[in-house]
């Protein structure tokens, strides 16, 4: 490859912007604390291998609380017609009081958050927290490793937690499911909420044709689905307990 300085450079400004969230899915993130209250926060700093997410929170949250606490959580994929529900719970925080950075920013303690966002709770069937109906894709998954984010970094160090969860379950609503298939979901049904730089935006049309769509989904099945298929709601809080995640 030959290196040059042309057009093509020139078109390139070095900028700095304050966050990096170039679109990413929007998460509704339901978890429970000590006493099994319910929480339910948006997030969109997550993305999956295989059958593993890899979730972004503050330290601080109330998310991030409860997980550390019990491990389990239900990750919830609203679509683009949730947009407004989600909204809803922007500037909420389940924790009482609201952190200082938080309280800064301008959001307030809200303990019933399926209730502000108009949102309809569901038993899960592996873990404690609740499913969204409404939400066309709802994942439960437990806690199997944390991670610290910027240790490096002293004025950083402490402030963010990146969560290895396993998914144990998933839950799609029919009509985003693939004619004659029994595990795929249609790309072109299923309208995920994306959030880019805090605005909420739905996903376009396909606008080009993919070579990687031509080798088999089944191809990347890994032993984490044949494990989920036993896992019970007892074996996460004994598993979880013990420690063995951390």
């Amino acid at each position: 490859m030959t290196v040059t300085t042309s057009a093509a450079e020139a078109a390139h400004t070095r900028i700095e912007p304050g966050i990096l969230y170039f679109g990413t899915p929007v998460v509704l993130l339901s978890t429970v604390d000590g006493t099994g209250a319910g929480n339910l926060a948006p997030m969109s700093s997550a993305f999956w291998l295989g059958w593993r997410g890899m979730l972004g929170l503050g330290a601080k949250s109330k998310t991030a609380q409860n997980l550390m606490q019990n491990g389990e959580c239900v990750l919830n994929l609203p679509s683009d017609d949730l947009a407004a529900a989600v909204d809803r719970l922007a500037l909420t925080t389940g924790s009482d009081p609201v952190p200082p950075r938080k309280y800064e920013r301008g959001y307030r303690h809200e303990a019933d958050k399926f209730g502000r966002a108009g949102l309809t709770p569901v038993a899960s069937e592996t873990v404690r927290p609740a499913r969204v109906a409404e939400c066309p894709v709802t994942m439960e998954a437990v806690v199997e490793a944390v991670h610290p984010l910027a240790e490096d970094d002293e004025a950083q160090r402490g402030g963010v937690l990146v969560f290895e969860v396993r998914v144990q379950r998933v839950h799609v609503h029919d009509d985003i499911r693939m004619p004659g298939t029994d595990d795929r979901i249609d790309p072109d049904r299923w309208r995920p909420l994306i959030m880019s730089f805090q605005k909420l935006y739905g996903l376009g049309p396909q606008v080009h044709p993919s070579t990687l769509a031509r080798i088999p989904e089944r191809l990347y099945r890994g032993p984490d689905i044949e494990r989920s298929r036993t896992q019970s709601s007892r074996e996460n809080e004994n598993r979880f307990t013990s420690g063995s995640q951390r």
